[in-house]
């Protein structure tokens, strides 16, 4: 079946091709009501779908964003870039999605994808802002590019970040305030970047104990960042015979992973162990017990992050755009209410 063109709805639509291109187009030049009328009758009719790629061709946008996370199986992930694809589709663009499953490599391939694509801007969320060629990207070619969820490493670099060190420091005060005399940190690898959202969570929970007199030394306990390794590593911190009183997790699904080892432990939470998290992914409200947590606005991430890439260069800024966290209460603490 041949293709239709903008030749066959101009002539069941009894108008010239350009008329056609400014229906279709919105623009650039006003079209009557009855002859827009009739052209979208006839592009009803005969079924007819635009070639946007010809369309971007002309117009030098594809209203394309690249965008690549570690990993879209793990809920925060996945909700993260469900806000950002819905805060673009506001923006009139389409968001596309890579897997970088924490290799170098594949980051490199899919940025290397995009940018052959054309897109509109490219929104990181890198394991590691200080690879070769991840921050130097908007500086080479025009395209711009914002870290998300991570830090900026260089003086160019433009991120949208999380208060991540302040949370973590509010939560781990909290714990502190049950009267638990230490806390123990269910965090990342100690070979995580600066610029690694868990490295500023780590260091506010140092801070906080620092200021409670209390040593962090011997209390980073490295764990995966999937919720499955996390019950595995989980099990082993609490099958110890000096387990620690409270445990604070970088992130949420760790969480969940420690739960689920304490439970199959029999240790009782929060009577025997005080549990908390970070992320406040959809699940925390269903753990057992509830989890306590720290809240991005990540929505509002999002959307800053999306604004950002598709900014002018006069709205283009350098350095990190911090939005702040929230403690949120909820019984694995030890508290009887939820904030």
């Amino acid at each position: 079946m041949a293709r239709v063109t903008r030749d066959d709805v101009a002539r069941v639509a009894g108008t010239s091709t350009a008329v056609v291109s400014y229906v279709i187009n919105d623009g650039p030049r006003p079209v009557a009501p009855a002859t827009r009328a009739r052209v979208l009758a006839a592009v009803e009719e005969l079924g007819y779908r635009p070639n946007r790629v010809a369309q971007a061709m002309a117009r030098r946008r594809t209203d394309l964003i690249g965008m690549v996370v570690p990993d879209a199986r793990q809920p925060f992930f996945a909700g993260l870039a469900h806000m950002v694809e819905q805060a673009a589709a506001e923006r009139g663009r389409l968001l596309l999605i890579g897997n970088s499953d924490y290799a170098d490599e594949r980051e490199a391939h899919y940025i290397r994808a995009f940018l052959g694509m054309q897109v509109d801007g490219l929104i990181l969320v890198t394991q590691d802002p200080a690879v070769p060629g991840v921050t130097g990207f908007d500086v080479g070619d025009g395209t711009p590019v914002v870290l998300l969820h991570h830090r900026a490493e260089t003086a160019h670099g433009v991120a949208v970040v999380a208060d991540d060190e302040g949370g973590a420091a509010e939560v781990v005060r909290h714990l502190l305030g049950h009267g638990h005399t230490e806390v123990h940190c269910f965090g990342g690898t100690f070979a995580l970047s600066p610029a690694d959202p868990v490295s500023g969570r780590t260091a506010g929970w140092a801070a906080a104990l620092a200021e409670a007199g209390v040593s962090a030394e011997g209390r980073l306990v490295p764990a995966p960042f999937d919720r499955v390794r996390a019950h595995a590593e989980a099990v082993k911190l609490l099958a110890r015979p000096d387990r620690p009183s409270a445990v604070f997790c970088a992130t949420d699904d760790q969480a969940i992973g420690l739960l689920r080892a304490a439970d199959d432990l029999g240790i009782r939470v929060p009577e025997e162990l005080a549990v908390a998290g970070f992320d406040d992914i959809a699940e925390a409200v269903i753990a057992g017990p509830a989890l306590t947590t720290v809240a991005t606005a990540q929505d509002d991430m999002a959307r800053a992050a999306v604004d950002l890439v598709l900014g002018g260069p006069a709205e283009r800024v350098t350095g990190a755009r911090t939005f702040p966290a929230r403690l949120v209460l909820r019984r694995s603490c030890g508290c009887p209410k939820p904030s």
